[in-house]
């Protein structure tokens, strides 16, 4: 990777690096990478695979104990509901043996929950010196620093592995670190001024401040469309992207532009929506975003035939959205409401005197 891009993205990488001391969050993943390796490496072995339990898998997804990754949880649960589907996966999974892209791709499929970011995080603690981490954030940071490698369209989820994995080594090598240290890395490349564990805001203000009480309803908008999207009226004409290995792959979906809100495609005829939540952002910054988003997806998924939407969700429209809006014929707002209430129960037991 002799290119003017490459470089850059190692420089960007070594200056993020040169500030790893003074970032305490990314130094206790880098520091808790020995812990994490001598806890799990045993646990996930070809030898002892046949023994997991359902504790050990689901002690590894917590954020506390893997120390590095704080959105496995969320899913990781259901993939060892069938804890002896689960060890013949793995089993699979970890034979270095056969072909990575076939038993990642069967994996996958195979497994529910079982996607990307939660088999390679296990492949990184199981052999650390070859496989390194594919999920939303790596993606993201590796789009914004122009290093994506490019896939053809029916490539399997197992074959896109590869060709992402052969980066991160590459990388890896040119920067002198391990695997461990670069995905660690990617979350300032993806999220530089974010924390790495965001910790859950309460989702109600002080008592009679209603703008702060919506407002705190607000930040959990997103992960509400997402988990409830089946259940909403737009879940009967759309449903949220998916990949092999990744069947959420539209909530948050990394470009080289930024991350898209939600991304969906329509279940019966050719049509990608781009849904953006309107939050801090003025008027003709969320229209601007919108558009450079249907830009991008129309460039780098849809195919010729198939029409992209867009779509823009706030809690008020000023009329400088409409207006903006109104000259733009696949974009359009829709307007949410948070409710929050308290009434007695209807069949309470207390006694009355």
């Amino acid at each position: 990777m002799n290119t003017t891009e490459y470089r850059m993205a190692l420089d960007s990488l070594r200056a993020i690096l040169a500030l790893l001391d003074k970032d305490a969050s990314l130094s206790d993943i880098v520091q808790g990478r020995d812990a994490v390796l001598a806890r799990y490496q045993p646990i996930f072995s070809t030898a002892e695979i046949k023994h997991l339990t359902q504790e050990q898998f689901k002690s590894f997804l917590l954020f506390e104990n893997n120390r590095h990754w704080s959105g496995l949880n969320r899913k990781g649960p259901r993939a060892c509901q069938d804890i002896a589907a689960l060890r013949e996966a793995l089993a699979l999974l970890l034979d270095d043996s056969k072909p990575l892209d076939q038993r990642m791709s069967k994996v996958a499929d195979e497994v529910p929950g079982m996607g990307k970011a939660l088999i390679t995080a296990i492949l990184l603690v199981s052999y650390p010196t070859k496989y390194g981490v594919w999920n939303n954030t790596s993606e993201a940071a590796l789009k914004t620093l122009k290093v994506w490698p490019p896939f053809d369209r029916g490539a399997t989820f197992g074959a896109r592995y590869v060709a992402v994995n052969q980066t991160l080594l590459l990388l890896a090598k040119d920067l002198g670190i391990d695997l461990w240290t670069l995905d660690a890395l990617f979350f300032r490349v993806a999220r530089p001024d974010g924390p790495v564990n965001p910790e859950p805001q309460p989702p109600i203000g002080p008592p009679g401040q209603e703008e702060a009480q919506r407002f705190g309803l607000e930040r959990h908008l997103h992960e509400f469309l997402r988990d409830n999207w089946g259940k909403m009226p737009l879940g009967r004409e759309w449903t949220i992207y998916a990949e092999q290995g990744d069947e959420e792959a539209g909530y948050e979906y990394p470009t080289d532009i930024g991350r898209i809100d939600l991304l969906a495609k329509h279940r019966t005829k050719p049509r990608w929506l781009v849904v953006e939540l309107k939050r801090a952002q003025t008027s003709d910054e969320t229209v601007g975003q919108v558009l450079r988003y249907i830009a991008w997806v129309r460039r780098h998924l849809a195919e010729n035939a198939e029409v992209v939407e867009g779509l823009i969700i706030c809690h008020e429209a000023e009329d400088t959205l409409r207006y903006a809006v109104s000259e733009i014929p696949n974009v359009s707002v829709q307007l949410y409401e948070v409710s929050f209430t308290l009434r007695p129960d209807p069949k309470s037991l207390r006694r009355r005197d």
